[in-house]
């Protein structure tokens, strides 16, 4: 079992940053995956970025540029430092980890960005 919980959410105007954390425990070594997506009302749930056990990232087109995604392997962390914010991002940021067979999400976070 893992458990995943993210941090760092929040209120945020147009333009500015955030960094979201996502913190894992538990079954930490199974986990080969993490990574962040996000959810908007009415919208599926959306990829945003992945970072591998060996450290080799994934970054969304869409987002590329903005987002960077890393991890400290110490803290059983995985950031997501997004910039240059706008109102379409505002959504519900859910951390993810792949095992086998198993995924597992956060329980998300809130991001609203004002125009």
């Amino acid at each position: 079992q893992v458990q995943l919980v993210e941090s760092g959410g929040g209120l945020v105007q147009a333009g500015g940053s955030l960094r979201l954390s996502c913190a894992a425990s538990g079954s930490i070594s199974s986990i080969n995956l993490m990574g962040w997506y996000r959810q908007a009302p009415g919208e599926q749930r959306r990829f945003l970025a992945t970072i591998s056990s060996d450290g080799k990232t994934d970054v969304a087109d869409f987002v590329k540029g903005r987002f960077t995604i890393s991890r400290d392997t110490t803290k059983n962390t995985v950031y997501l430092q997004m910039s240059s914010l706008a109102p379409v991002d505002t959504a519900v940021y859910y951390c993810y980890a792949r095992t086998w067979p198993t995924d597992y999400w956060g329980q998300g976070t809130q991001v609203t960005v004002s125009s």
